[in-house]
């Protein structure tokens, strides 16, 4: 099993930028995929950011792509989202997840550890 644990979220205007960590320990060499996901009041659970650490494999959601950039220390088993252009509907509680086995995903269900989540607030 991966135990998670989100940093780096909090409140911020729009237009602003906030940086989150996760890090991965116990059985890291297991990991395949590392990903984002967030959840708003009352909405499910949806994709943000993925990599495939072995091939550099990126995947963005729609929503986010070219404002959101995920990236991999492995050495660290760390996962960052760098997140700029912040509008108030990025407003969520963000959750960092990983995947076993290939291949890298966008489905929640397929993932399987997860963090408890970090609070990203963005004021209009």
């Amino acid at each position: 099993q991966v135990q998670l644990v989100e940093s780096g979220g909090g409140v911020v205007q729009a237009g602003g930028s906030l940086r989150l960590s996760c890090a991965a320990s116990g059985r890291t060499t297991v990991t395949y995929s590392m990903a984002w996901f967030r959840q708003a009041p009352g909405k499910e659970r949806e994709f943000v950011a993925g990599s495939n650490g072995s091939s550099g494999n990126r995947v963005y959601a729609d929503s986010v792509r070219g404002r959101f950039t995920i990236s991999r220390n492995n050495a660290k088993s760390t996962v960052y989202l760098q997140m700029n252009s912040l509008k108030p509907e990025d407003t969520a509680v963000y959750y960092c997840a990983t995947r076993r086995f290939p291949p890298l995903t966008t489905n929640v269900n397929d993932y399987n550890d997860w963090g408890q989540g970090t609070q990203v607030t963005v004021a209009s």
